[in-house]
């Protein structure tokens, strides 16, 4: 896992979501949804993203449904999930309950 934005193996990723439980998914695409308290607070919450997302040139798929947003994080030019994905979903857990 030393080059960001190779593709994980299968068994790379199993370990590696031992230490992301609130992600579930495959080499297709880690996801993660929670439901926050307000239609404005899950607005906040996207920008709170998006600032990361910036930062690190690396932007997940976002669905906001009123006040419950759908997270979706994938190397899209790979064609899966990479060591940027990981660092992404750990970057949002920290923003996020």
């Amino acid at each position: 896992m030393d080059r960001p934005r190779d593709p994980l193996t299968p068994d790379e990723l199993v370990e590696a979501l031992v230490d992301l439980p609130r992600w579930s998914g495959d080499v297709t695409g880690l996801r993660r949804s929670v439901e926050l308290p307000t239609f404005r607070d899950a607005v906040e919450a996207i920008g709170r993203i998006a600032d990361v997302a910036e930062e690190l040139d690396h932007h997940p798929d976002i669905d906001l449904r009123w006040r419950t947003l759908h997270l979706t994080v994938v190397s899209h030019s790979a064609g899966a999930v990479t060591p940027m994905d990981l660092r992404l979903a750990r970057r949002i857990d920290g923003l996020l309950p």
